[in-house]
């Protein structure tokens, strides 16, 4: 059931209280505004963190069309906000903060809760099955032979014999997978309120000096890597070279020539050659022989 014309009345209100009380902009303390990503976030856990927030932020939460339209209805006084817009999709919510804004993030992502698996969601990272013995009865023994997991029969009950990955970071949990790690009592997931804001910043940074090292386009972002490479490629002529610098001997460019073959000197020209020659000529027809490579009494 969607909310009544009221509550969303309500709601831009109190979303524009906000917006006005804690941006940075608009008043002279600290303030901020952090996007939360809520993915698997129960109202339960919320409820923690909004009580382990108390004091220090307050968290709204709202439907994106909501969210937008509310946005949009105080652009006009407020054109600021716009930035805000392109950040409202998927499953996110404000935090509005004053004071240390670090504490105020350390706790937003320090509420973590543990989760089992459930088929269909991604995984968030690798997911194992230890080795050990399960508890189970042997009869269940073909359910872990389906999912290609050795196992063995000790003391009458099913034993993992090593240990197994089953689930795979960025891929779907599939249903097998997802029953047997309720079965083993396995939550291996956990999930709380994570600052989208700087995920996306991070993500876009990382984008931005792939693309200036690319083009050979110095950035900020990018000059960092620039001068590490130019670094390693000078270690490494000074390494292919006698060509050296303060700076490579103190890396371990000595150890490394001191590692490396020496240089074989050229093999003499003209006469000494011949004695060569002539090995060759009698190995050629010392293997020239009738016997076919076979031994005498083959």
């Amino acid at each position: 059931m969607g909310a009544s014309r009221a509550d969303k009345a309500l709601y831009f209100e109190k979303l524009k209280e906000l917006l006005n009380t804690y941006s940075p902009a608009l008043t002279e303390r600290q303030a901020s505004i952090f996007i939360v990503n809520v993915d698997n976030v129960g109202s339960n856990q919320m409820h923690q963190i909004r009580v382990a927030l108390r004091g220090k932020g307050i968290v709204l939460m709202g439907k994106n069309t909501m969210v937008r339209r509310a946005l949009r209805s105080i652009l006009a006084e407020s054109p600021q906000f716009e930035r805000l817009l392109p950040h409202v999709r998927g499953n996110i919510g404000f935090v509005f903060a004053s004071g240390d804004l670090k504490e105020v993030r350390d706790i937003i992502v320090a509420n973590k809760v543990a989760a089992p698996a459930r088929a269909g969601a991604f995984a968030p990272k690798d997911v194992f099955v230890p080795a050990g013995n399960t508890g189970m009865e042997p009869g269940k023994t073909s359910f872990f032979q389906a999912l290609g997991i050795p196992t063995k029969i000790a003391r009458g009950t099913i034993e993992i014999v090593t240990d197994v990955k089953v689930v795979t970071a960025g891929t779907r949990v599939g249903p097998s997978e997802a029953t047997l790690l309720n079965m083993l009592n396995i939550s291996p997931f956990t999930y709380g309120m994570t600052d989208e804001l700087v995920e996306r910043f991070l993500t876009g940074i990382k984008t931005i000096a792939s693309i200036s090292l690319a083009l050979n386009y110095p950035t900020i972002v990018s000059v960092v890597h620039s001068l590490v490479n130019s670094y390693k490629n000078v270690l490494a002529i000074s390494l292919g070279t006698e060509y050296t610098f303060e700076a490579a001997e103190k890396s371990t460019l000595p150890t490394l020539r001191l590692s490396l073959p020496q240089r074989l000197p050229a093999a003499p020209t003209g006469a000494a050659d011949a004695p060569a020659a002539e090995e060759k000529k009698e190995e050629e027809a010392e293997e020239s022989d009738d016997d076919m490579g076979f031994g005498l009494f083959d």
